[in-house]
């Protein structure tokens, strides 16, 4: 007999009937499982269900079939099976937090087994244990009653299959011996588990660091002891008092991917004490003290009362913007532009169905000039024109020096696509002027709103950050865009690049390629860049290196090729905030022009941000190619912290004053490897913005 409290539980699980007790039938379920399961349920025709009703019942069908191959997977102790289903289903469809009808959940299971990889994968994954064993008393209660029950049932089948006459019904009871002397075996074990295990140990370490002003973060590792059965939660402990009385706040930490804790809401400047311990089916352990003891919560803005750097930029930028606006509203050129050239004329089309028009006014080849183009993509397809060609228009037949200056206005252009007719408005009252510059960035703005008005999209993308040149004369400005979006579009259709790359006909030689070819050949290097320069970094405090190259006409900054909107860099730590303690430290440093750290000292041995400040200085220079003897004469920058959002910082390690940049001509005997590229930095400054 069940105790009461597992037949309350039996009936409330009588919707989920026992599946299949033996390790054959297991493997023919989820062999079963693996081609019928993967089947989306959703996908079926609805004309093939008898109404909606039979649907549901079909998914519940699945879910159960899920359900029960997860259990036996976990009761045969087979790894491999129960990776694979966490990897492929949803916990919602292995039901994963249900128990069966014996009152267990996998997890239960995997615990009482001390099956610690299985039990591990089931708790990333967001497995509990059973809410029924409120006590140790239960379940060790429960156990008894499982192993009793099934001793039992072993008997009767025994004692049936030795009485009767071998035929087909004594053949299925020999069957159901087997499943049920195999089960048996399984809760004994379970239950020596449970009566061997003991409370866990301490976790081994526990680590406290300040996240803000008003939090801490407390990272925690597992306890070392093999022998006690496998923690399942940890519990965060704070108070302002280091015998923990009275007791500020706890938190029960059960999603055990990462096994750290923001501890929030606390007060600047108030010294926490923390502890953290460790949870088994057992109970919980003795805590563990943080290291450091205790922490403050506090910022490195509150060294001096420093505001935020970029606290109402935007804001402010958006209403001067307005201002000028309205300024211009009621000038004359918000009329019609009436010198126009007829041949600019074009209507604005509201979808891409024109790119295939035959007045379309893109251009097949090059004849010495300045061009814009606009490079859509999508996986491994690009958008094209009705003859195959990447959309060209022309700026300017006449121009063919580039001027740097002109090119990066474009490239602030870029960041506002959507207003390019205002500003095409305003620019023709100036071309009264008659200047060249004004002449040219017109010419700019009539082919953006040419190639908008042609694609019939605002968004043109980022522009790549150096025209392409030939020896004909041309000059070729790119654009690029990634299309995520799975849109189809009216007699449009996206081109493979490898096919466009390999049907186009060149028109010149190898050894002088027009700027089309270039743009082709290297093609997948450009969209390569435009990937990269849109990821961000993980959260995190950074060592970045600040070194910039001049030129006539500009100033470039040295970059990663894998992240080109950031500066060479290496990653400090996980937590992004520096403490008013450490922000103190670092202006010690600088008051006393002490030389940048690279060998340790009795006296700041235990000084946690020096240690990280000295293995990331040694990986930065090894990083960049120079040698480590040389990072003494280097700075760290003292004025501030770069705070880029709340989740990633920068300290800048900055070279000798005198080879902060470089001069043309200047000899620089340290070069980085490959893998770095050099940007201008007015380009590189929209890079981060972004």
């Amino acid at each position: 007999k069940m105790t009461q409290q597992m037949r309350d539980l039996q009936l409330a699980q009588a919707r989920k009937p026992p599946g299949p007790s033996s390790p054959n039938a297991a493997k023919r379920l989820y062999r079963n499982l693996s081609g019928k399961f993967r089947v989306n349920y959703t996908s079926f025709d609805e004309g093939s269900l008898v109404g909606r009703g039979e649907k549901e019942k079909l998914r519940k069908s699945y879910l159960f079939q899920s359900n029960a191959a997860l259990f036996e997977a976990v009761e045969l102790q087979d790894l491999d099976r129960v990776q694979e289903m966490l990897k492929h289903y949803s916990p919602e469809e292995l039901d994963l937090n249900t128990p069966n009808s014996e009152g267990l959940l996998p997890l239960d299971i995997a615990i009482m087994t001390n099956n610690a990889p299985i039990a591990r994968a089931l708790l990333q994954a967001g497995a509990k244990e059973s809410p029924h064993f409120v006590s140790l008393e239960s379940r060790s209660l429960h156990l008894s009653t499982l192993v009793r029950e099934a001793e039992q049932r072993v008997n009767e089948l025994m004692a049936q299959v030795v009485n009767e006459a071998p035929n087909a019904d004594c053949s299925e009871k020999e069957k159901q011996l087997k499943a049920w002397e195999w089960r048996f075996r399984l809760y004994k074990r379970m239950k020596a588990g449970f009566e061997h295990a003991r409370v866990p140990d301490a976790p081994s370490s526990v680590h406290l660091s300040v996240a803000s002003s008003s939090s801490l973060q407390v990272t925690f590792w597992e306890p070392l002891s093999v022998n006690s059965a496998i923690v399942t939660k940890y519990k965060v402990e704070w108070s302002c008092s280091p015998s923990f009385s009275p007791l500020l706040g706890e938190a029960v930490i059960d999603k055990l991917k990462d096994l750290h804790f923001t501890i929030q809401g606390l007060v600047s400047g108030t010294a926490y004490h923390v502890r953290v311990a460790a949870y088994n089916m057992k109970g919980w352990g003795p805590p563990q003290a943080s290291v450091p003891p205790f922490a403050i919560p506090s910022n490195w803005r509150e060294y001096d009362g420093r505001a935020p750097r970029r606290r109402g930029q935007a804001e402010a930028l958006d209403h001067l913007l307005g201002q000028v606006k309205t300024v211009h509203q009621h000038c004359i050129c918000h009329e019609p532009c009436k010198n126009q050239p007829q041949s600019r004329k074009h209507s604005v089309s509201k979808s891409l169905k024109h790119l295939f028009h035959p007045g379309s006014k893109f251009l097949k080849t090059l004849k010495r000039g300045l061009y814009l183009t606009a490079i859509f993509y999508k996986d491994d397809n690009i958008l094209v024109t009705h003859e195959d060609q990447i959309p060209v228009v022309e700026i300017d037949d006449t121009y063919s020096c580039l001027l740097m200056q002109d090119f990066l206005w474009l490239t602030k252009v870029s960041c506002m696509w959507d207003e390019i007719l205002w500003l095409r408005q305003c620019v023709t009252v100036s071309q009264s002027s008659c200047s060249c510059i004004l002449q040219t960035r017109f010419k700019m703005l009539l082919a953006i709103s040419q190639m908008q008005g042609l694609l019939g999209i605002q968004d043109l993308g980022q522009v790549f950050f150096e025209p392409i040149k030939d020896k004909q004369g041309n000059i070729l400005i790119v654009t690029l865009k990634e299309v995520k979006t799975n849109q189809t579009f009216e007699s449009v259709r996206w081109v493979p690049i490898c096919k466009l790359q390999t049907s186009r006909k060149s028109v010149s030689s190898p050894e002088e390629p027009t700027a089309l070819d270039t743009l082709l050949i290297s093609i997948q290097d450009k969209l390569a860049y435009h990937q990269r320069s849109s990821h961000a970094l993980s959260p995190g405090l950074y060592l970045g290196y600040l070194k910039l190259c001049s030129a006539v006409d500009q100033i470039r900054v040295l970059v990663p090729e894998q992240l080109p909107n950031i500066l060479c860099h290496v990653k400090i730590r996980s937590n992004p905030n520096i403490s008013r303690e450490e922000w103190e430290w670092l202006q010690k440093m600088a008051s006393v022009e002490e030389p940048v750290p690279t060998e340790p000292e009795t006296d700041r041995s235990q000084n946690p941000l020096f240690q990280e400040l000295q293995v990331a200085i040694k990986e930065l220079m090894t990083l960049v190619n120079i040698p480590l003897q040389e990072a003494k004469d280097f700075r760290l920058y003292s004025q501030e912290v770069l705070d880029f959002g709340d989740q990633v910082s920068f300290l800048l390690l900055l070279p000798p004053s005198d080879d902060v940049c470089t001069a043309p001509g200047q000899n620089n005997p340290y070069t980085p490897r490959s893998g770095f590229l050099t940007l201008p930095l007015q380009i590189f400054e929209l890079g981060e913005e972004k």
